[in-house]
């Protein structure tokens, strides 16, 4: 069974019921351990399937399940349980934390419980960079960073929980050609390892790095390519 399934999902802008849905019937199945990556031009609706398969947006119509599970049918504390272990979110902007340094900004998912951070935590916050290659800057804030290193704390944060799919929006957008390619390599890397990844990008050489390619157009899946 695939790991993600979403079947003939709608979404509308909301206010705007007018206006054509951003997405009309999409329905599609991520495998465990697929690369897979979502293009399309801007305002074609792939961030948003993105949002909604990551249960950040609820579909007006279709579903979205999760192991076999329907996302929708969960109750808002279970999908926020979700969002904690299984599923991670990259986004275009790194949003991380100015005050805090590196390791502690990889550890805020961990910081809601209020809780001490336990020091098996803190190492394994340190292996996450290591794997991002910024353990060496771990007390450093993000301040002292350049553009393309606060992007591979965003990542190293998004692997703190282990999830089983991380999701990425765009995460080279902001960046120049050489350090968006440093980021990929990251993530194609990651996925080797065994990660499930679901990006979205407008940069056709980025998504050839991908296992898949899922063309989306006008809110419609276009065509998709192995």
């Amino acid at each position: 069974m695939p790991l993600l399934i979403a079947e003939n999902v709608v979404k509308a802008y909301a206010g705007a019921p007018e206006a054509p849905p951003v997405l009309r019937g999409v329905s599609l199945a991520i495998a465990a351990g697929e690369f897979a990556c979502v293009v399309g031009r801007s305002g074609s609706g792939k961030s948003t399937l993105l949002n909604i398969l990551s249960s950040l947006l609820h579909p007006d119509a279709g579903s979205v399940r999760y192991k076999g599970r329907d996302l929708a049918a969960m109750g808002e504390r279970e999908r926020n349980r979700l969002r904690a272990t299984d599923f991670s979110m990259v986004f275009q902007m790194h949003h991380l934390l100015p005050y805090l340094t590196v390791r502690e900004n990889v550890l805020t998912p961990f910081l809601s419980s209020l809780r001490p951070v336990s020091a098996a935590r803190k190492r394994h916050a340190l292996d996450c960079l290591a794997k991002v290659g910024l353990a060496d800057k771990a007390d450093r804030l993000p301040g002292a960073l350049s553009g393309g290193e606060r992007q591979r704390v965003a990542i190293a944060r998004g692997l703190v929980t282990e999830p089983a799919i991380l999701f990425a929006d765009e995460p080279t957008g902001s960046l120049d050609g050489d350090t968006g390619g440093q980021i990929m390599d990251i993530l194609t890397a990651l996925n080797a390892e065994g990660l499930t990844v679901v990006m979205v990008t407008h940069e056709r050489a980025y998504a050839a790095m991908a296992s898949r390619i899922i063309a989306i157009r006008d809110g419609r899946l276009a065509r998709e390519a192995a």
